[in-house]
């Protein structure tokens, strides 16, 4: 099982970032190995389709879980029909967001919860 948190950093403490399309890195953790790898966002700098670019990364890297804050309704599309479950409710670092996740804590999307332009985010 491979689980993807929206992140500010590439590790386990990097906080993580509540905007999925936008979010600077995703970080990838294997439980049942032990993995941790990151790739950057795609997305993160797009001018457009910043959420479609986000959810091809991350269906590309065999993501079964999402762990974010929001999520447009382009990019819930291609994560439900690449049977990515996503989770929101994210905050603190990318360790904590894992262990709420494992503990029954975050509260899986049903339909996205984001307009479908947030905008690029401010430098």
């Amino acid at each position: 099982m491979k689980i993807c948190i929206s992140a500010c950093g590439k590790d386990p403490d990097s906080e993580v970032d509540p905007q999925f399309g936008r979010c600077n890195y995703f970080v990838i953790i294997d439980p049942e190995i032990g993995s941790v790898t990151s790739i950057k966002n795609p997305g993160s700098e797009a001018s457009g389709g910043a959420g479609i670019r986000a959810a091809e990364a991350i269906a590309g890297a065999g993501v079964d879980t999402l762990l974010t804050g929001s999520v447009g309704p382009n990019s819930f599309s291609i994560l439900s029909e690449a049977g990515i479950k996503t989770y929101s409710g994210i905050r603190g670092t990318v360790t904590f967001a894992l262990r709420e996740y494992q503990s029954g804590k975050l509260v899986i999307l049903e339909s996205p919860n984001a307009s479908t332009h947030i905008g690029m985010r401010k430098s």
